[in-house]
């Protein structure tokens, strides 16, 4: 009987064990899921960090959809141009290139307005029209640049933050202990991770919105030569 008793108590206690092993299993992983507190333990530098990394995306995203917009395939409007110039039909072509609202429809309607005089007067105001596209295409991409490289020295900041917080709260409480330190170390780590994802992003972003510049520029380029050759067939003359 009294075996029995001391079973049966070995069993609840191993079952209350056991209750206590999942419920603190359970709170930790509870306490893993909550990501916003974890960048909370940060501190406040992980508000410079959370807003370079809105600005960023915001340019971003602006800057992607109308970089693509004037990426554009033009081809249908150079065939318009070029059959109302072949039928003589000028005002048609410069109201075609003036309707389309696109770096190569301004570009080509500066040409336009610019025939009869020389060819080199001609390349000369389609050159400066590109320029100013291509000054609009590219504004505010250089801001993601100095995300892309501020953000990991907030980062850094926040891993000497960290340290000295670790420091302060050792000679405070005179006791090294992982409780004591693990403020320190959110600051640390935290700040350190969020700064260099940051950065990361934004340097990557940097170089896509360069590289779909880069295509447009090309793009442009080859229109407008195509333009000049067509103003320059004896044709056209």
């Amino acid at each position: 009987m009294i075996l029995a008793q001391i079973t049966d108590t070995a069993k609840q206690l191993a079952d209350t064990a056991n209750h206590a092993a999942t419920a603190a299993t359970t709170a930790i992983q509870d306490q893993d899921l909550r990501f916003g507190d974890l960048l909370i333990k940060g501190g406040w530098v992980m508000v410079p960090i959370g807003i370079l990394a809105v600005l960023g995306l915001v340019i971003f995203f602006e800057r992607f959809f109308t970089i693509r917009k004037a990426a554009k395939n033009e081809s249908s409007l150079m065939q318009q141009v070029r059959g109302s110039i072949m039928a003589g039909k000028l005002d048609s072509a410069i109201a075609l290139a003036r309707n389309s609202d696109s770096p190569l429809g301004r570009m080509l309607q500066k040409g336009l307005t610019r025939i009869g005089r020389p060819i080199k007067d001609i390349e000369g105001a389609i050159e400066n029209v590109g320029k100013l596209e291509v000054a609009k295409l590219e504004r505010n991409i250089g801001i993601i640049g100095i995300v892309a490289g501020i953000a990991p020295m907030f980062g850094f900041l926040g891993t000497i933050a960290g340290v000295i917080k670790i420091f302060y709260d050792i000679s405070k409480t005179d006791n090294i202990s992982m409780g004591v330190i693990s403020g320190g170390l959110y600051v640390k780590m935290v700040t350190s991770a969020a700064g260099l994802f940051v950065g990361i992003v934004a340097y990557v972003c940097y170089h896509i919105l360069n590289i779909m510049v880069d295509k447009v520029i090309l793009k442009l380029e080859t229109d407008a030569v195509e333009f000049i050759d067509l103003l320059e067939e004896p044709a056209t003359v």
